[in-house]
């Protein structure tokens, strides 16, 4: 969990697919690689697993008359809905769309269901689905909207929306805060209004028993990066606080510290919530007593408070080359470690690969492993350095007789700063190919193998510098504020990502330094691009469909919004080839499915 913690902060997200047959792509997800529902009494004791056959489910809730688990399932590919009997029977399938659907709440009657999706947009509507003509309705029609929870009545639905918010960064970060409401509107999609401030962020609405107050959890806008990114050792707090639908008129339940998240009232003046970090962890009330110790989340009471439904996520058993769902039939996705890179005769693989530091039993040593292009016969053959030396992005030479990388402390305040290395594929014959005071990485080769395009950054000077490697002379080919540049087949372009007005996105340039050209314009990150193999495409990350749920809910998913897009060589043509909360990152491209 560490080791993607601190790997996402050095990137922004990616991925990789194209046009002609099916073509293989490996990537770095980073998110849970198990999520199990459990079943217990309503303090958290006497856990059970909801089915006896997990399918990577999550966000379970009860409906109203205790009879039915709504939850979400990737069992089937892509996030559907289901529903289940608490003793785990009578398991059926709600929704079954290709595109995310998550987040369901029934209706009180039980005859409607509330759900967050991404169809037709790619961005988070609510959306109701009648159970009875199973016809479905968009009723919001504005992008960010998460968490729909029905009034007592059936009336209204209260849900938490980042809509109509800028783009916010702190400080020169590439990840994104996120600046939601809670916002009420009718059950048909009507009179929509925003109910708590704009200056905070506010999330999970749940109704009182008697429909008159919502509670949430609200916190600093600034600290839900933090909030999802715990392992980076900043502690923030939140609070349990409620609204008068009627007045207005605030209540809060918490105070101290500690990030509390996922309430719900359980009585008049009691409310069950997850205490995510602080002083301890797991399910807390505020009438001071407290549940079950542990990494619970998302937790659903039932209405007789007897009972609650929760996940727990695991993250330790991801498999090199395991299969992923692709929404799109003509490629064919996998997991990876971190920064794949396939020889190009394409049968072999190198990746950044995290090894025990000797001595401690920690997984913070970033380093490079040489495999079969099939994920075995995997071998270390460069070793991060103790205390923070990383070893990032490898890059095979032409004629995959050498292996380029950044090695050394990136963001440390010790050590000497990141270069340019390079070495056999064996790992023998190690040379470092840049010397500077600066920080040098993510390296690329031209391909005649005779350069190398790096990027560089000092106190005093950023941009991207070419090296040759026949005389060992380096020249400036840009100056802003550039990173992960990808020389493309032809020799003929040079992509990278640019920070500029605020903004992540992709350009291209020639080698010379003519022709500059900005490809992508949207909001949000548009970053670490790839060239397909043939060189008339390019892979990239985009944060431009948002948010899929609530920042502070997530577990070292630094940028959950990143979604992998392909355009055309010159910009047009841009389409997303995924769709799911989590982050997708560094991709590579099997060369052997190339026409």
């Amino acid at each position: 969990m560490l080791r993607r913690a601190l790997l996402a902060t050095l990137l922004v997200s990616a991925i990789t697919p194209v046009l002609c047959a099916k073509e293989r792509i490996l990537l770095h997800r980073i998110g849970p690689s198990q999520s199990t529902l459990f079943v217990a009494n309503a303090d958290g004791s006497e856990e059970r697993p909801l089915l006896p056959n997990s399918g990577f489910d999550y966000n379970a809730s009860f409906s109203a008359d205790g009879k039915w688990i709504i939850f979400t399932s990737e069992g089937g590919g892509s996030a559907d809905i289901y529903r289940v009997h608490p003793d785990g029977s009578g398991l059926e399938r709600l929704t079954d769309d290709p595109a995310y659907d998550d987040q369901g709440s029934l209706s009180p009657d039980g005859k409607h269901l509330a759900f967050v999706s991404s169809r037709g947009t790619g961005s988070t509507d609510i959306w109701v689905l009648d159970l009875q003509t199973m016809k479905t309705q968009n009723l919001t029609h504005s992008p960010s909207n998460f968490r729909p929870s029905w009034s007592p009545d059936g009336k209204w639905i209260a849900f938490s929306s980042d809509r109509n918010t800028p783009v916010r960064r702190d400080g020169e970060r590439f990840e994104h805060s996120q600046a939601a409401s809670i916002y009420l509107m009718r059950a048909d999609g009507t009179d929509v209004r925003r109910i708590t401030s704009a200056d905070k962020f506010a999330g999970s609405p749940k109704w009182s028993p008697d429909g008159q107050r919502i509670v949430f959890y609200e916190m600093d806008i600034q600290d839900t990066f933090y909030a999802r990114q715990v392992a980076l050792g900043k502690l923030v707090d939140s609070q349990i606080v409620s609204v008068s639908v009627a007045t207005g008129t605030r209540q809060e339940h918490t105070s101290g510290p500690g990030l509390k998240v996922s309430p719900q009232f359980l009585g008049a003046n009691r409310v069950g919530y997850v205490m995510k970090s602080g002083p301890r962890m797991g399910l807390a009330f505020t009438t001071g007593d407290q549940g079950a110790n542990g990494e619970i989340r998302n937790p659903s009471w039932s209405p007789d408070g007897k009972r609650v439904v929760y996940q727990k996520w695991f993250s330790e058993s991801w498999r090199q080359n395991q299969p992923l769902f692709s929404i799109d039939p003509e490629f064919d996705l996998a997991y990876s470690d971190p920064f794949p890179a396939f020889s190009h005769d394409g049968k072999r693989l190198a990746v950044t690969h995290s090894v025990s530091n000797r001595g401690t039993g920690s997984s913070s040593l970033l380093s490079v492993s040489v495999m079969n292009a099939d994920g075995t016969n995997a071998r270390l053959i460069f070793r991060g350095q103790e205390g923070g030396g990383l070893a990032l992005a490898p890059q095979w030479s032409p004629h995959d007789d050498w292996i380029a990388f950044g090695g050394g402390f990136y963001f440390l305040p010790r050590g000497r700063p990141a270069r340019v290395m390079m070495m056999r594929p064996d790992g023998s014959e190690v040379h470092e190919l840049t010397k500077t005071a600066g920080n040098s990485g993510f390296p690329s080769w031209s391909p005649d193998g005779n350069r190398i395009v790096y990027r560089f950054w000092s106190e005093t000077e950023y941009g991207l510098r070419v090296i040759n490697l026949n005389d060992g002379s380096s020249t400036k080919l840009t100056t802003g504020f550039d990173n992960f540049p990808a020389w493309s087949p032809k020799g003929d372009l040079i992509a990278f990502t640019r920070f500029s007005g605020g903004d992540y996105d992709i350009y291209t340039i020639r080698p010379d330094g003519t022709d500059l050209r900005r490809l992508t314009t949207t909001p949000g990150n548009d970053a670490h691009e790839v060239w397909s193999p043939d060189g008339k495409h390019i892979l990239f990350s985009s944060a431009r469909l948002g948010f899929k749920d609530e920042a502070p809910l997530y577990d070292s998913v630094p940028q959950p919004y990143g979604e992998l897009f392909v355009m055309d060589a010159d910009g047009s043509n841009q389409r997303p080839l995924t769709d799911n909360q989590w982050e997708d990152a560094t991709p590579a491209w099997e060369p052997s499915s190339v026409p």
